[in-house]
């Protein structure tokens, strides 16, 4: 077994506690992205420089012009809970040697920290200075929750979310010959807010919305179908996490995920190991095993 992962039993990672906060996207029709955010989860949008920054009930999002057609994250957002855990990740960057940065951002407390992962993805580390705003009427609950990536090197990707930013490692998915395919790690109680999948690109692969049970799925559900949306995979249920799930794409093809009921970690939970295989992704059918 990789003792990559095998070591690290201990669920509560070391000591950051944070929440997924707020998404920046590249898109290639602004317009085209702010209307369909606009209509199909609630954001409330509003210049932010070149981008437009969208707000709704505990989700933000800020969608970006892409100046060359390239398409991914602008920057992915954490909401640290107090000033020393943003102290202690700062130790702990200038310790590895990573570089980062104080930037003033819009939504953050002065002194969010910016820095890039092994993989060159942009992360922000701040205290919010955001109030949330209160849900239109037609606003459906789903906080967002987590973002999961694609990388060349996820034993990089590992090393530096655990052992560098904090997380702790909730499960792994391995394949026949004990390799590292996909990791879960947490921030918080919630079974996960950040994930990396094995393949042969670097890239982002989805985002999603916890929407806190079945019956809201259900409403997600038909609020797409509202709106001419089509469903691209599910409904289903995830081995790891074990929340129901189904899945979209928005203009630019980017996957965005409805979850509910996503596992609560319980203290002395140990590391799960899960085999590389269909039923891990969707105990219900079929799965998009990456490549």
């Amino acid at each position: 077994m990789n003792a990559l992962f095998s070591a690290g039993s201990d669920p509560g990672g070391h000591g950051l506690t944070a929440a997924l906060y707020e998404l920046g996207l590249l898109v290639s029709d602004l317009g085209r992205s702010v209307d369909f955010y606009e209509r199909a989860f609630g954001y409330r949008f509003a210049p932010d420089g070149e981008a437009m920054l969208g707000v709704g009930p505990r989700r933000r999002l800020r969608l970006v012009p892409s100046p060359d057609g390239r398409l991914g994250p602008s920057h992915v957002g954490f909401a640290v809970t107090d000033e020393s855990q943003l102290d202690t990740l700062g130790e702990r960057l200038a310790v590895a040697g990573v570089a980062h940065r104080a930037i003033d951002r819009v939504g953050y407390r002065p002194g969010a920290l910016a820095f890039a992962d092994p993989d060159g993805n942009a992360m922000i580390f701040g205290l919010a200075d955001a109030a949330d705003i209160a849900p239109g009427p037609d606003a459906l609950p789903g906080h967002l929750q987590h973002a999961v990536f694609s990388s060349t090197d996820i034993e990089a990707m590992l090393s530096f979310y655990r052992d560098v930013v904090g997380f702790g490692l909730s499960d792994a998915v391995v394949n026949d010959e004990g390799l590292l395919t996909t990791f879960f790690a947490h921030c918080s109680q919630e079974h996960h807010s950040l994930a990396v999948f094995r393949a042969g690109q670097n890239r982002f692969d989805h985002h999603c919305y916890e929407a806190g049970d079945w019956g809201l799925i259900r409403d997600w559900g038909d609020r797409f179908a509202s709106l001419h949306i089509p469903i691209k995979w599910g409904p289903g249920r995830h081995g790891p996490g074990n929340n129901l799930f189904l899945f979209i794409h928005d203009p630019d093809d980017y996957w965005l995920e409805i979850s509910a009921e996503l596992e609560l970690l319980e203290p002395g939970r140990t590391v799960g190991v899960w085999p590389h295989a269909e039923r891990t992704l969707n105990s219900w059918g079929i799965a998009y095993l990456r490549k």
